[in-house]
């Protein structure tokens, strides 16, 4: 029956799905880092500390966080046209409050209502391109996939350090509402059912579990880089996180329907390459957020400048995403990461000797070059990963893969400003001139040695096809190489 299904859903016309999809991803995540740039603006205007401001974005990360895992339930409980109208509905009811927003409080309710659609739009994405699309051509889909994950959260800083600097922050806002609609209007037209319902019941202590879980663990990884890994509200939040995630995967394996099926890591190329691909994640958003602290807070340029320094390779990874689908569909994955991720250990070496007069247009040369090579690797080795996996149990890859890349983000980005704080304040107790600087370097020395740990892994990728998990361990060896 499921192979009946399957066929059906290869003959559906996809690409009306993948458009809809894409651009409801796209505009959905774009909403991550749209409001970094114009945090100070708001804390002017609201009378609040750049502490109380961040929470826009933290609450935003938190709520996808939350989200992403309970996705896996959604897409099988629920027509993928309702739940995606659905999700889409509540992103654009939080960005209309958003934007009519009159007080600090409003403002936040707006992004976390915000958040609980966007978590929703990349699993189902993911989930529904790995169903249409047969093993050798995924490739190219999840490309189309990469360009989105990639291209979105980069080029939310440059657009809103343009519009923060001529115009007002609640711009971010009308100017996300109208696509908004427009995509409700065409999903309501175009899109398909073509996921597999499998009807779970809802269980209500899994939900909790994730909630509190993920939830903690994100909340912790987030606030260490400022508060520092020794903070008792990092320490307490880390803590519980972790306990009440254990009693989660705990319950999961021995519920007869799990909400979230750990049981995908049984299959060695899914779990290799989720781990490279976690390591990635912890290395590029480091970079994003380390270059625009250097160019503000150490040089001096505006906001709309640091932006514009990470567009030209937010250009060339969407441009090459793609692309790269495409080729991975005939070479697999092994050496497109190996060469990816060379490329991104080497510009990342580069940028541990900036110094207070390094160019503008050395920085960004370098970092469109780093995202040439994240492009070459990031979609490949996901993609490699899900192909294992049985039709079945695609919900929850795409859910464990996008939950476990959010928390590799946030303790990536955490890792990196401890480093270069700690880093820094040693050179200020030495005189150094630049202790910031130093500190920054630090930082980058540290993202350097993860991106060579992630091409001595790539080395071990091999091309996967679909296997069923009751023999998954037996075949996981008979799996030819790339």
């Amino acid at each position: 029956m499921e192979q009946v299904q399957q066929q059906s859903f290869e003959n559906v016309k996809k690409g009306p799905i993948v458009a809809v999809l894409l651009f409801g991803a796209f505009v959905a995540i774009l909403n991550e880092t749209l409001l970094n740039t114009a945090l100070p603006q708001i804390i002017n205007e609201f009378k609040i500390s750049p502490n109380k401001a961040q929470w826009l974005t933290t609450a935003f990360l938190l709520t996808n966080g939350v989200m992403i895992p309970i996705s896996a339930f959604f897409i099988e409980k629920f027509p993928m046209r309702k739940l995606f109208l659905t999700a889409m509905c509540i992103f654009t009811a939080g960005t209309l409050v958003g934007a009519i927003s009159t007080t600090f409080t409003l403002l936040l309710v707006g992004r976390v209502v915000q958040a609980a659609g966007a978590g929703i739009m990349m699993p189902l994405m993911m989930t529904a391109f790995l169903t249409i699309f047969p093993p050798d051509k995924r490739g190219a889909a999840m490309g189309m996939a990469g360009l989105v994950i990639s291209f979105a959260p980069a080029i939310g800083p440059t657009l809103s350090g343009f519009l923060v600097e001529f115009y007002s922050w609640r711009l971010l806002f009308y100017v996300v509402l109208p696509f908004a609609v427009i995509e409700i209007v065409f999903a309501a037209l175009l899109l398909k059912n073509v996921t597999n319902l499998t009807n779970p019941k809802v269980d209500v202590l899994s939900i909790f579990l994730s909630s509190v879980g993920f939830g903690g663990l994100l909340y912790g990884f987030s606030i260490a880089g400022e508060k520092g890994w020794s903070s008792l509200q990092v320490e307490t939040s880390l803590a519980i996180g972790a306990v009440v995630l254990v009693l989660f995967i705990w319950r999961q394996l021995s519920i007869k329907t799990p909400m979230l099926e750990f049981r995908v890591f049984k299959f060695s190329m899914f779990s290799l390459t989720l781990f490279i691909g976690m390591v990635v994640i912890m290395a590029m958003l480091g970079a994003e957020l380390l270059l625009p602290i250097y160019m503000q807070n150490m040089r001096g340029f505006t906001a709309l400048e640091s932006g514009l320094v990470l567009l030209p390779g937010a250009i060339v990874m969407g441009i090459m995403s793609p692309i790269t689908g495409m080729v991975f569909d005939k070479i697999g994955a092994r050496w497109m990461a190996v060469s990816g991720l060379g490329i991104t250990t080497i510009t990342t070496f580069l940028f541990t000797d900036l110094n207070e007069s390094t160019s503008f247009t050395f920085i960004t040369v370098i970092y469109a070059i780093r995202m040439l090579g994240l492009s070459l690797a990031m979609m490949p080795v996901m993609t490699a990963g899900l192909n294992q996996l049985p039709q079945r149990l695609h919900p929850h890859g795409t859910a464990m893969a996008n939950t476990l890349q959010q928390i590799a983000g946030s303790i990536g980005s955490a890792l990196l400003v401890t480093v270069m704080t700690i880093q820094a304040k040693g050179q200020i107790d030495e005189a150094n001139g630049m202790p910031l600087i130093h500190g920054l370097n630090a930082a980058f020395m540290v993202a350097t040695g993860l991106a060579l740990l992630t091409v001595i892994m790539s080395f071990f990728i091999k091309r996967t096809s679909p296997q069923e998990e009751s023999d998954g361990q037996n075949k996981e060896q008979e799996v030819q190489e790339s």
